[in-house]
């Protein structure tokens, strides 16, 4: 082997190293996101009783996380991430969501615990945006999706963590106040979210837009080729300019481009179906719904665990496919088969109330998981991350998120109402319609965005000033 060789070998293990840090150690906060929003789920078993809740105080709990917390996080997120930087904005994420696990952990009475967990969504919610816009910055194109995408693995690996740790403590603690033991968990992964991040650097496209252009090369050169590294620092440079004279005109921007209003409204659009698929219905009321349909509490959480394996395998199943398959084609398999596994849950519900109709009815809940995290989770996210202009970018990925989580809390707090009215058959039924809706948006307006730069997609969409539906490399 040549010494040129043996040199470019060992500078492609530097750069992969350095990648791979960086993408464990931001996406912890994809870990906390579904830790957190997972961990309810068997929590609210216990803490029914310790708490004396009643329906509307169990659904506060449930939904304070999602709003006001995570909405209004995801709002501020963006702003910070924008003001503050992406890096600095993840470790206020970091310190959020240690004092809101302690917090959750300790509370004596529910308004404290609904305090709590207002907190511990901020974090969520301003982690929701900042994780794929710092991943989606710092990846080389080629590398982008498949590094965006892991926030979307730890978000479900954390889900699984949490059923899975709800079982666990269920079954060493026989105490009543055993939740507090799940929720406090939550502090440790939130400590080395806070201590890794100090170590990472900032993104270099939010250096270039604060003119700080040698930080961006020097950013740039940890990861690429100096040849790679030339040519990106250029589109940036060239990207960053044209941010500089639209920074702080968000809304002037918006009113002057027809297709930056386009992009809002389809990342708006995203959001809203990503989370009308009623995912967090399993997520949040899976160990509830299997209780109710005959299982007893214990072996209800232990199902519950086959949710969250099966969100985490199709995750990473839905990561390899990134690789081949375009975005809008995911989309598209995605909405049909949520369509059709709801189709078939609602039709389970109907039989006789027996330990093999429950079982069924987990079968058919890992099926639509399955499509859900496979098809659509991971596309979601990487295009939140990757269709708005550098200018707008944190400002528009937090207006998204913001209503990614609205919709979210909006289905979590009316999904125990609706379904005692409609019945489970009833309800998704009902998921079936609205998924068929979403289907019709991401055929007509959802754009391809495989296979080129950040920068690259911008100067398409504002040459053309318009959002080209099936843009292609």
């Amino acid at each position: 082997m040549s010494l040129h060789t043996s040199s470019d070998a060992k500078g492609r293990s530097k750069r992969g190293g350095y990648l791979a840090r960086l993408t464990a150690i931001s996406t912890l906060g994809g870990l906390l996101f579904g830790y957190d929003t997972g961990v309810i789920s068997g929590a609210l078993l216990y803490m029914n009783d310790s708490l004396n809740m009643n329906a509307v105080e169990e659904a506060t709990v449930v939904s304070a996380l999602l709003f006001p917390g995570a909405a209004v996080g995801a709002l501020l997120g963006g702003r910070l991430a924008d003001w503050l930087g992406r890096r600095s904005t993840l470790l206020i994420c970091a310190l959020l969501f240690l004092v809101g696990a302690i917090a959750c952990a300790l509370a004596p009475t529910v308004g404290v615990m609904v305090m709590a967990r207002v907190l511990l969504g901020l974090g969520v919610g301003a982690a929701a945006v900042t994780c794929p816009l710092y991943l989606a910055e710092m990846a080389p194109s080629h590398l982008r999706g498949r590094m965006v995408t892991i926030n979307e693995l730890m978000i479900v690996t954390g889900q699984m963590l949490a059923f899975a740790m709800n079982a666990l403590l269920d079954a060493l603690i026989q105490d009543t106040e055993v939740w507090r033991t799940m929720l406090g968990i939550a502090s440790v992964p939130a400590l080395a979210l806070l201590a890794g991040m100090l170590m990472l650097p900032e993104s270099p496209r939010w250096y270039a837009i604060r003119n700080r252009l040698s930080d961006s090369r020097r950013i740039l050169d940890l990861s690429r080729t100096p040849e790679e590294a030339e040519k990106e620092f250029n589109e940036i440079v060239a990207s960053a300019g044209t941010a500089q004279k639209e920074r702080g005109h968000v809304w002037r921007d918006l009113k002057a481009n027809p297709w930056m209003r386009k992009l809002l409204w389809i990342g708006i659009g995203l959001a809203t179906v990503q989370q009308a698929t009623g995912i967090n219905t399993v997520n949040y009321y899976a160990p509830t719904i299997l209780e109710r349909s005959g299982l007893g509490v214990s072996a209800s959480l232990v199902a519950t665990i086959g949710v969250g394996v099966t969100s985490v395998l199709t995750t990473i199943l839905g990561i390899w496919l990134l690789g081949f398959v375009g975005r809008r084609k995911m989309l598209i398999i995605g909405f049909s088969g949520v369509a059709g596994s709801q189709a078939l849950l609602a039709i389970v519900f109907l039989l006789p109330q027996s330990d093999f109709v429950s079982y069924t009815i987990l079968a058919a809940m890992m099926l639509f998981v399955a499509f859900v995290q496979c098809f659509i989770g991971t596309c979601v996210w990487l295009l939140l991350s990757e269709i708005f202009p550098m200018a707008i970018r944190g400002f528009a990925m937090g207006i998204a998120v913001f209503i990614l989580w609205t919709v979210n809390a909006a289905i979590s707090f009316a999904f125990p109402i609706v379904n005692s009215t409609l019945g489970s058959t009833g309800t998704f039924t009902l998921f079936v319609a609205v998924n068929l809706v979403s289907l019709g948006f991401v055929w007509k307006f959802v754009p391809e965005t495989k296979g080129r730069s950040l920068e690259e997609l911008e100067a398409d969409f504002r040459a053309h000033n318009e959002v080209p539906v099936r843009a292609t490399a």
